[in-house]
């Protein structure tokens, strides 16, 4: 796929995800979200700043370092990273806000537009390439947009753009057990996914024994840690599957938990 395709499908989620806040009104953008301590101005606050951010990552690798420097060192001090990345959203309006998240994510589409196939852009972790790149800022709006759904009680209509997190999720097994300082299973694994077009998609060798079987929505919700694998439609074969299905977590940062089992 070209990265021009990635590009176009994370503009796509950012609409989507747009439309939904456009009819909101005012008490809504205060609606505490599944997220501690976050409504859903903090939501799209959080996705106004590294959307960017990802476009100062693309254009001006001196000022990025600065940024990347200057809330790095910000981190682990108490309210200083949510200060530096949400203060500013924070004191406007719920207008205000969707309309800021639209200046900086024109921003991004702007410097999206320079990368090529082989480009590679630096982040707050280590570099990546511009299609993975571009990936994880989808996931993000993705994941975020159903916390602001899960608030409004809305749902959505999935997209064969899943297809993205999907590979994501798969490729990031090892990171979810390295990330916790756990050894990674050697275990060959398959994922077999139901598209919501109705298309199959399968990632890992065709005779692993561990498999994770269902709706691609589905396994999505899981390794962006909005539900719990057992709330959803996904059949797991063999105890790696389950130990993975876990602890997946196709995002960068910290180890985190997602939510527990609702039964």
């Amino acid at each position: 796929m070209d990265v021009t395709e990635v590009a176009n499908d994370l503009f796509a989620e950012q609409a989507d995800l747009d439309a939904m806040c456009a009819v909101m009104d005012v008490a809504d953008w205060e609606l505490a979200t599944p997220s501690p301590g976050w409504a859903i101005r903090d939501q799209i606050g959080h996705l106004a700043y590294f959307d960017d951010a990802a476009a100062i990552a693309i254009t001006d690798e001196p000022g990025f370092a600065d940024l990347k420097r200057t809330l790095l060192a910000a981190y682990g001090s108490d309210g200083a990273t949510e200060e530096m990345t949400l203060g500013r959203y924070r004191a406007m309006s719920g207008g205000e806000l969707l309309e800021a998240w639209r200046a900086d994510r024109n921003r991004l589409a702007e410097a999206a537009a320079t990368l090529s196939n082989e480009s590679r852009v630096e982040w707050f972790g280590p570099s990546m390439g511009s299609k993975s790149f571009l990936t994880a800022r989808l996931m993000e709006v993705w994941a975020h947009g159903q916390d602001v759904a899960d608030t409004l009680g809305a749902s959505r209509t999935p997209s064969d753009r899943l297809r993205h997190i999907a590979q994501l999720g798969f490729i990031t097994r090892g990171w979810s057990y390295i990330n916790r300082g756990l050894p990674v299973p050697e275990s060959a694994l398959r994922v077999e996914l139901t598209a919501p077009s109705g298309d199959r998609w399968t990632f890992g060798p065709d005779d692993a024994t561990e498999h994770v079987v269902g709706p691609a929505e589905d396994f999505c919700l899981v390794v962006t840690q909005r539900r719990h694998v057992d709330d959803t439609g996904l059949e797991l074969q063999g105890d790696d599957a389950r130990a993975w299905m876990e602890i997946a977590q196709a995002f960068a940062g910290g180890a985190s938990d997602g939510p527990a089992a609702k039964g």
